[in-house]
């Protein structure tokens, strides 16, 4: 069975990886991925490996991607756990939901992940543009500061809540198969292009046209084919008009 992916993005502390290893080994996982860390040998680190307590294998097991695209890439569904509001951006969901979407995205084998940003910032609306959500921990609206292993503890055990439970939630409709996020970077990439040539895009003055838009297509939840239709519109936008 497919499991999902803990990523944690610029770590600073070895000790705070270690953690992480831990728990998420304690609630049943293993796929832990660390985006370009302070330390790039953390799982040789001593603290690390003393933190981990029994957790090593996750250690000397996880990846280390140089960036957050290529960490992503190949994931449908990626939760963003931020505590703070954003104006763009991906939707916002609460954990309880974000944990049913990914039982149902194991269910219907597509890949999708935790994505925790740096212990001191955690993460910032560039890293938020590679998740399809972003989810808040309800925790204290006063004083809702939580260290990053503390975070991902919390994950991880109500994701595993989640999956002896194989009833469907009624407060969200069906998993559909949704584009991997590689597949919609491509097209956004592509559609940009295409909206300069139409001269609808101005790229020195874009009036957040293209966070609206990627905003509008996380909501949507786009799936293989319509990303495909937008490449096609993209392709069409890039044509040189006909000569008669």
């Amino acid at each position: 069975m497919l499991q999902p992916a803990w990523i944690l993005s610029h770590t600073t502390h070895p000790g705070n990886v270690g953690s992480a290893a831990r728990a998420i080994k304690t609630m049943g996982f293993s796929q832990l991925i660390l985006v370009n860390p302070k330390d790039p040998m953390v799982k040789d680190s001593s603290e690390a490996i003393a933190l981990a307590s029994g957790a090593g294998d996750i250690l000397q097991n996880m990846l280390i991607s140089p960036t957050l695209a290529k960490a992503c890439a190949n994931y449908s569904l990626v939760f963003g756990l931020s505590a703070r509001d954003r104006e763009f951006g991906p939707p916002s969901i609460s954990l309880q939901d974000a944990c049913e979407l990914a039982k149902q995205a194991i269910q219907t084998d597509q890949a999708c992940a935790f994505l925790f940003g740096t212990e001191r910032t955690g993460l910032d609306n560039e890293e938020l543009q590679y998740c399809t959500h972003r989810v808040k921990i309800d925790a204290n609206p006063s004083y809702s500061s939580i260290n990053l292993a503390q975070a991902v503890m919390i994950a991880a055990y109500e994701m595993r809540r989640n999956l002896p439970d194989i009833t469907p939630s009624e407060t969200l409709k069906p998993l559909a198969k949704r584009a991997k996020l590689e597949a919609i970077e491509s097209a956004m990439v592509h559609l940009q292009e295409g909206l300069i040539a139409i001269e609808f895009l101005d790229p020195k003055h874009p009036k957040k046209l293209l966070e609206r838009l990627r905003a509008l297509f996380d909501r949507a939840g786009l799936q293989e084919e319509e990303v495909d239709l937008l490449r096609g519109i993209a392709k069409q936008m890039l044509r040189k008009p006909s000569r008669e």
